[in-house]
């Protein structure tokens, strides 16, 4: 069989998933950025053409670039967070003790569960009046009275990251996990025996392994925190103040609750555009982090 044959039978098995992917993706796409050039409103007429106005005075405002700064400290801080707590965890977990089994299943939980439902626990937990942490800090002294920490701007970033980490670690470790199963144990007693220490054997025998894994959970969770929406949104709704509003939180807000589709179209369109280069910088970091593994 010819290899031009085989290559026309491949693309008429992924005609359709093409056909269906460029109606549910391409046109809604190419309808968002017809959408950006215009002043359109979300209910009303299509709106007249407005040429780059919308990206002009999205990128020039005050909210834009407020909202970019939350985003990006969000995502930097809860991945970094991520990546450190996951790796301890998978380092415990890959230890031999009573009860490795139940936790290791334990730690998937977080994870699974789904992202509104930790939302909302953590909104509880943090709850000004009757929540679980006010109720433990002030009883073993560190508080004097409760505090409304999704109520404050000076504490409602760091509440909404800590509950991002509680839902997400998990991911970096089960990942990491999987990868410390490959170490060979023959490596890892040879380093004993040569004297290397924890950190020693940490950076020269294990890391190795670690890397590219890692460096896979890296990208997953950078794109998520990135365009975090639904953990912000149950929690904070972007506020107070809008300290906690992150890019899709505006994106939603001026498409939407202000019914400016035109310049809702322009903000997710730039949102997408930081999003795809975020992906395509760690797609090749990670192709050069495996030649080099190779």
């Amino acid at each position: 069989m010819s290899s031009t044959w085989m290559t026309t039978r491949a693309w008429l098995l992924m005609l359709p998933l093409l056909i269906i992917m460029t109606a549910v993706i391409g046109w809604p796409m190419i309808d968002t950025v017809r959408l950006s050039f215009t002043d359109a409103k979300l209910v009303g007429t299509g709106g007249a053409f407005v040429g780059f106005d919308n990206y002009v005075k999205m990128l020039s405002s005050s909210n834009f670039q407020r909202a970019l700064f939350a985003t990006t400290w969000f995502a930097v801080i809860s991945v970094t967070a991520e990546m450190v707590i996951g790796v301890l965890a998978a380092l415990l977990l890959n230890q031999e003790f009573y009860g490795r089994a139940v936790l290791r299943a334990l730690l998937i939980l977080p994870w699974a569960l789904p992202t509104v439902v930790n939302a909302t626990l953590w909104r509880l937990i943090y709850n000004p009046e009757y929540g679980a942490l006010n109720s433990a800090l002030t009883q073993i002294g560190l508080l004097d009275s409760y505090r409304s920490w999704l109520g404050e701007p000076g504490t409602a970033m760091t509440a909404l990251i800590v509950a991002d980490c509680w839902k997400n670690f998990p991911l970096v470790a089960l990942i990491a996990l999987a990868a410390l199963q490959a170490v060979p144990r023959d490596i890892t007693a040879a380093s004993l025996v040569d004297g290397a220490g924890p950190f020693a054997r940490f950076r020269f025998v294990i890391l190795p392994y670690l890397a590219g894994p890692l460096m896979v959970a890296l990208v997953l969770r950078t794109i998520e925190a990135f365009k975090v929406f639904d953990i912000i949104w149950v929690m904070t709704r972007g506020g107070p103040a809008n300290s906690t509003r992150t890019l899709s939180i505006l994106v939603y807000q001026e498409a939407f609750s202000f019914q400016r589709a035109g310049s809702g179209a322009s903000l997710a369109l730039v949102v997408t555009l930081i999003v795809t280069v975020l992906a395509v910088g760690y797609g090749m970091l990670v192709r050069r982090t495996a030649g080099s593994a190779a």
